[in-house]
């Protein structure tokens, strides 16, 4: 008999609450995951030689969206419309891979 353990996994959520953008955004974010390639766009886009973890980069994908975001707001003249997309189509590629990554719960796969 095994002792049970008193540590719970849980896999990341989501964490897109709160996060309003227009349907023509989101629409375009979602129909660039089918050419989303993680190695060369993550990078390409971080300016930077290699990919951290899956997940890892969240905080600042979402920083640098929610710059993009004010400035879109605004109506700044430094918007960058390709950019914003290609920092949406990031987010949700990464929090793919981030729940792809994470061991399954055991509680869920014990079911």
């Amino acid at each position: 008999m095994t002792a049970p353990s008193n540590v719970i996994v849980f896999r990341p959520r989501p964490s897109l609450h709160g996060l309003r953008r227009p349907g023509t955004l989101i629409r375009a974010a979602r129909e660039g995951q089918a050419s989303w390639k993680r190695d060369r766009d993550l990078a390409r886009l971080l300016r930077s030689d290699g990919c951290p973890a899956p997940g890892a980069v969240l905080p600042r994908l979402r920083a640098e969206e929610d710059l993009q975001n004010d400035l879109r707001v605004t109506r700044a003249a430094e918007y960058d419309l390709k950019r914003h997309v290609a920092l949406m189509i990031a987010i949700l590629a990464e929090m793919r891979a981030a729940i792809a990554a994470c061991p399954p719960c055991p509680v869920a796969a014990a079911r």
